[in-house]
């Protein structure tokens, strides 16, 4: 039976970045992936935001990294993922989410990230046409912005292989031999080997994957719809999130990609429970409503085509991350709540330095991420 230093279980938007990063520190890693190559979950549902703008500081820093890795991608790596720097733009109509909002930038500001409270005209230069009426401001954070999560996948697998990473697609985990409290071995359909340490970083397969080894984690999956447009010349940069909600919806975003297309999602109200991968009839009706009436300068752009995805959520919007009390040498990154691939990059370089530095220096994010917490609150930005 082949032994590794660590498996990790899923070749996602968590589990590639961290393959790379540990196989870059001389570890032997193997990934598993049931899908026939990487990248083939969620993360391809992913429509390609990457924010620091986040309401704590666990999440600020992972993505704070993130921007930084991905920004060095084509200067470091020669690899170019479409990354841009556009920003992320939060425009209120609402009295009560300018006074919530100004209260979050207080303290978004107190952990380092570059964002203001800004003018509905500075509004209107960033997004020409955006609907004038009734807006009040909004906050921009200049330096969030987005890539291609195919891109960013397709770099981070060829730097892994290049790096050594061993990887088996098509094989999907059947169970776990389990002695003294920890994973001896993974089987396979295909296969069984072993490590030192196994990474849960199954995205919407994680409860199954916990379940296996008596774990109980809250990770209960929900749908969103997505979808693009045909290539327009580019007219705004930033990623435009509203959060207004109505009957259907609890917000909406949308944003201009480096070829022009503009990419939009929904959060839906009330939420999709389950992994249904089909799309539906209403989401078209309903995300054009929205974003015509705050921007009717779309009304004339014609829809490629839609796609819809999982969210992997937990109870509060905040991913688990860390290790687990009954299971010692599995290490859980798992619920990113949609947000997976925006936080993939830098939670895979924390991670690799705390398996194999044994570093404590990021013990608070540990600590706000425990599966322990008590689940209270949600995450205002989720």
């Amino acid at each position: 039976m082949k032994h590794f230093d660590t498996i990790i279980i899923g070749a996602g938007s968590v589990g590639l970045p961290l393959s790379y990063y540990l196989s870059m520190r001389g570890q032997d890693v193997a990934v598993i992936d049931m899908n026939h190559s990487y990248g083939r979950g969620d993360n391809r549902s992913a429509i390609g935001g990457i924010r620091a703008t986040h309401s704590d500081p666990a999440k600020i820093k992972i993505c704070q990294m993130s921007i930084e890795l991905i920004r060095d991608m084509e200067a470091g790596h020669g690899l170019y993922v479409d990354w841009t720097d556009g920003g992320y733009l939060y425009p209120v109509y609402e009295q009560e989410k300018e006074i919530a909002l100004k209260e979050l930038l207080v303290k978004q500001k107190s952990y380092g990230l570059d964002i203001e409270w800004v003018s509905p005209e500075k509004i209107r230069q960033l997004v020409p046409g955006i609907n004038p009426d009734g807006l009040l401001g909004g906050t921009y954070s200049p330096h969030d912005g987005s890539a291609s999560p195919l891109k960013t996948a397709g770099a981070y697998y060829k730097l892994s292989l290049k790096a050594g990473t061993t990887f088996y697609f098509d094989e999907e985990v059947t169970g776990f031999e389990i002695s003294d409290g920890k994973i001896s071995s993974v089987k396979t359909g295909k296969r069984e080997i072993s490590a030192d340490v196994i990474v849960n970083a199954a995205g919407g397969n994680a409860r199954e994957i916990g379940s296996m080894c008596g774990l109980d984690l809250p990770v209960f999956p929900d749908s969103h719809e997505a979808g693009v447009t045909e290539p327009v010349k580019k007219f705004f940069r930033p990623m435009v999130v509203d959060l207004r909600s109505d009957a259907q919806s609890a917000n909406f975003y949308y944003y201009q990609n480096e070829g022009g297309q503009i990419i939009f999602c929904v959060t839906p109200e009330p939420k999709i429970m389950g992994k249904d991968y089909d799309s539906t009839s209403e989401f078209l009706p309903l995300i054009s409503r929205r974003m015509i009436k705050l921007h009717p300068r779309l009304k004339n752009v014609r829809i490629r085509r839609t796609w819809r995805g999982l969210y992997p959520m937990t109870p509060d919007g905040f991913p688990i991350v860390g290790w687990p009390k009954d299971v010692k040498n599995m290490f859980l990154a798992v619920g990113m709540c949609g947000q997976g691939f925006m936080l993939g990059p830098g939670l895979g370089k924390i991670i690799s330095e705390i398996l194999d530095l044994k570093t404590d220096k990021y013990n608070f994010i540990l600590d706000q991420l425990s599966l322990y917490r008590q689940f209270e609150g949600s995450e205002m930005l989720k």
